[in-house]
């Protein structure tokens, strides 16, 4: 199973100008791509968009909770596909299992051959 490595950056708030680019959801979504290009060059992959709470104080003593809006990209990690991989091991070298082969004796085999 690969391991990942995941980077966590706030999401533009507001669009980028450039040539051709005209009006306000043009320009956020040309933030959004500038932003994705440059992580994706890297080797991140984008994985997902978020909103999460976040505490913040106002005043002396209150707090508060708004909402962050972050990306989400992960890149694979080179060493948990190494540690994954299956190890080719060494051929077995055959065992040679050698019999026991008893000597008869001489007068044996001819006293019991002749007993017949």
């Amino acid at each position: 199973m690969p391991t990942y490595q995941y980077k966590v950056i706030p999401a533009p708030k507001k669009g980028e100008r450039a040539k051709g680019v005209k009006g306000t959801e043009a320009r956020f979504a040309n933030a959004l791509e500038v932003l994705m290009n440059t992580y994706g060059a890297d080797g991140w992959e984008y994985l997902r968009t978020d909103t999460l709470p976040s505490e913040e104080r106002s005043g002396i003593r209150g707090k508060s909770t708004v909402y962050q809006n972050v990306l989400v990209f992960r890149r694979q990690t080179g060493d948990g596909v190494s540690r994954l991989q299956p190890e080719v091991m060494a051929k077995p070298t055959p065992v040679v299992v050698r019999a026991k082969t008893t000597v008869q004796d001489d007068t044996q085999s001819n006293t019991s051959v002749a007993a017949e």
